[in-house]
């Protein structure tokens, strides 16, 4: 089972793995990471729940990337900076979400920011 979300000054613990889903069985709709050939409801609540919380993990962990990245596109020494309306429009965001997003990320390159989440993150939001 995935572990708990550390503190900001405990260690990250990884997550349950995500199993590789082969391309024939994700191309089945009834078919998620063999969840449906469970049949102990208590085996089933213990995988899914894994599943969940290893989800949760790396889509916070990706966010974080998110916000690097724009921060990084944003940095005003760089000779291609991308204004947060660009950013915005890169990843589909508004463009006060691409200006919280980049506040998010320096304050990750930095290691100012810290709640638990990752390098001790939240989401800017």
């Amino acid at each position: 089972m995935a572990e708990h979300t550390p503190r900001r000054n405990e260690p990250r613990l990884r997550p349950a793995p995500l199993l590789f889903e082969p391309a024939e069985a994700a191309g089945d709709p009834e078919h998620f990471f063999d969840l449906e050939s469970i049949d102990d409801p208590r085996a089933l609540l213990d995988r899914s729940t894994e599943l969940a919380h290893a989800f949760r993990a790396a889509a916070d962990r990706a966010v974080e990337f998110q916000a690097i990245a724009a921060a990084q596109l944003a940095d005003p020494r760089r000779f291609d900076r991308l204004t947060t309306a660009s950013i915005a429009e890169r990843a589909e965001w508004t463009e006060d979400y691409a200006k919280k997003m980049v506040e998010f990320g320096q304050g990750l390159l930095r290691g100012t920011e810290g709640n638990g989440h990752g390098h001790g993150v939240t989401d800017p939001l």
